[in-house]
């Protein structure tokens, strides 16, 4: 494809890819804050706890075990369920959403970048599927068992426990964590790949990289998504045209525009400074030195005689000549 075929590829697609990282990290932070709010903090039921000690002591002299800090917790749950599940609901939507960015990233980058191999985009788009879904099936799953619990009447933490890890729960967080490793490969890939062509910045194909290290299971420093939310958001501005630090030239071009590595900007400094030590030479040199056309001053005129001052010693006086001229007469 010619850069011009490629641009105007590129446009057609990109208001769909913009508002689609936009929506991916809307999303995702919105299914966030409904899912803290929609849950009580465990240190609430710190009272409601049950060590092993009394558990046996009540045991042995024939007492029931009270409900514990599990048991509190699920019933708080399970009352008002509606809210966290409409949080992991969004959530789940926000991860689906971007495929869709990364995916025209993928295209822009793989148009400048031929040898960009093609399971970065499967990486993505099993990871965003599976990580949305399976979280999204894995937290709904533990809420409507919260719920079921409410009414239960085993109130011990061991039903609690059951009852806030159903099957469904085990099965969407063993398919949410499995994806999840594949979504931060493949975002590692493409924002490495974008950054070595030009479409992404240094900071933002860094960037990129960290998020999809923080996606994996691998490094658990974004358990929230809320670097991924900034990134993403940054993602969209970029692609919308709106990002306040511009837009980098490749995405002009149609081709790779790679970003200057360190030794060559050392290199262009250096050059820069020399330059400028050449051109203050040249303005400190006359204008012969500069060019023999440059026009010469002219040369000093040869000073005029001064007369004799009268005062000056050996200098004879006009009225003393008078006298030798009547002397001699």
């Amino acid at each position: 494809m010619t850069p011009e075929e490629i641009l105007a590829e590129e446009a057609a697609g990109r208001p769909r890819a913009g508002f689609a990282a936009l929506a991916a990290a809307l999303l995702t932070i919105l299914g966030v804050v409904l899912t803290t709010v929609g849950q009580p903090s465990a240190s609430k039921f710190d009272d409601k706890i049950v060590t092993v000690v009394d558990a046996m002591g009540r045991t042995a002299s024939g007492q029931p075990i009270p409900p514990g800090r599990i048991s509190a917790f699920a019933v708080e749950v399970g009352k008002h369920p509606a809210v966290p599940i409409l949080g992991a609901i969004l959530y789940g939507l926000g991860s689906l959403a971007i495929f869709f960015a990364l995916a025209y990233l993928f295209r822009a980058t793989r148009a400048r970048r031929p040898g960009m191999p093609q399971i970065a985009l499967i990486l993505v788009a099993v990871g965003s599927v599976g990580f949305g879904v399976g979280r999204a099936v894995a937290e709904v799953a533990r809420y409507l068992g919260a719920h079921s619990f409410v009414n239960a009447v085993d109130k011990t933490n061991s039903a609690a426990t059951d009852a806030l890890s159903p099957t469904a729960t085990l099965v969407g967080q063993l398919i949410w964590e499995t994806s999840a490793l594949a979504l931060g490969f493949g975002i590692a890939i493409i924002s490495l790949n974008a950054m070595r062509v030009g479409l992404l910045t240094r900071f933002m194909g860094v960037l990129g990289v960290i998020v999809g290290v923080a996606v994996a299971p691998i490094l658990p420093i974004d358990q929230q998504g809320i670097i991924r939310v900034f990134w993403l958001a940054a993602l969209g501005m970029l692609f919308l045209g709106r990002l306040p630090s511009g837009t980098p030239k490749a995405w002009a071009t149609g081709e790779a525009e790679p970003w200057p590595s360190q030794q060559q900007l050392r290199e262009q400094r250096a050059a820069m400074r020399a330059d400028g030590d050449a051109d203050g030479e040249d303005e400190r040199e006359s204008p012969r030195e500069r060019g023999r056309g440059a026009p010469a001053a002219p040369p000093p005129k040869a000073p005029s005689p001064r007369r004799p001052d009268p005062a000056a010693p050996g200098a004879e006086h006009s009225a003393s000549k008078k006298k030798k001229r009547k002397r001699r007469s």
